[in-house]
């Protein structure tokens, strides 16, 4: 059992897991939206966030990105959820990424007109640096 406990750590500390500010899971679908367009939206989240450098782990916008297969809204996709502020949003397709990018992920300025609902996490700490892994 220790032997995978290291493993995972040593791959959380490649990926720089515990430095994010926000991670962003889109679903590509198949019920929300054609996987096809999931896919394309897929990639230019990659493309938006390597382009702006949010997807580096250090600073105040660093982001995390995770692709599901489902996120169980299955309508007026490809759905994505942004946490820590659980902000849901539809719609979001390829052409809507880069407004996506810019104005809530660097701006800090959620897209009103494509958020359908809102599940904040709390903060436990109280404060805005990221908890890292604990030993």
């Amino acid at each position: 059992m220790g032997d995978k406990i290291e493993r995972l750590k040593s791959i959380a500390d490649k990926l720089d897991i515990g430095h994010y500010h926000r991670h962003v899971f889109l679903c590509t679908g198949g019920n929300c939206c054609s996987s096809k367009d999931g896919e394309a939206a897929w990639e230019a989240l990659k493309k938006e966030l390597k382009e702006t450098k949010l997807s580096l782990s250090r600073g105040p916008n660093a982001c995390y990105r995770t692709k599901v297969g489902c996120l169980r809204v299955c309508s007026h996709g490809p759905i994505a959820v942004v946490y820590p502020e659980g902000v849901w949003y539809h719609g979001l397709t390829a052409e809507r990424i880069p407004q996506f990018v810019q104005q809530h992920l660097i701006e800090g300025k959620p897209i009103d007109e494509l958020v359908f609902a809102r599940n904040p996490l709390p903060n436990p700490t109280g404060s805005d640096e990221p908890t890292g892994p604990t030993d």
